[in-house]
């Protein structure tokens, strides 16, 4: 499979103009697309997301919600109640993401248990012969 490369090489030494790095930068992370994918299914309020993911800390999923609002993925939508009633739903360009993100999340589920049985049978090389 040939990959089309952007105008600027990643790993070229121009980290800033890197569209590649610069996208990965934000969901790359833990997080990111788990946030995402929960959205996929429609707007849901900040425990509803909490809740779907789990394991993640209310400060991470905010500091996660916050970026994906800044980069453009996520809207977030504060309604005047008290106390405030606060939902989040994906942006066109954060649906658009998750299109491109889709066969990564099959292969995921696909491939899953041969990533699992390869880690448990790995055998890392000693320092002599590293």
């Amino acid at each position: 499979m040939k990959v089309t490369l952007p105008p600027v090489v990643p790993g070229s030494g121009h980290a800033e103009k890197c569209p590649v790095r610069d996208i990965l930068d934000c969901i790359g992370d833990r997080w990111s697309l788990l946030v995402l994918l929960n959205l996929s299914s429609g707007t849901l309020r900040f425990t509803e997301v909490k809740r779907a993911i789990g394991d993640i800390s209310q400060r991470m999923l905010s500091q996660t919600l916050r970026s994906l609002e800044r980069d453009g993925y996520v809207i977030r939508t504060v309604y005047p109640t008290v106390p405030p009633k606060v939902e989040y739903c994906l942006t066109p360009l954060g649906g658009s993401l998750l299109d491109k993100i889709e066969p990564l999340l099959t292969w995921a589920n696909e491939n899953h248990e041969q990533v699992r049985t390869a880690r448990a049978a790995y055998v890392p090389p000693s320092a002599a012969t590293a």
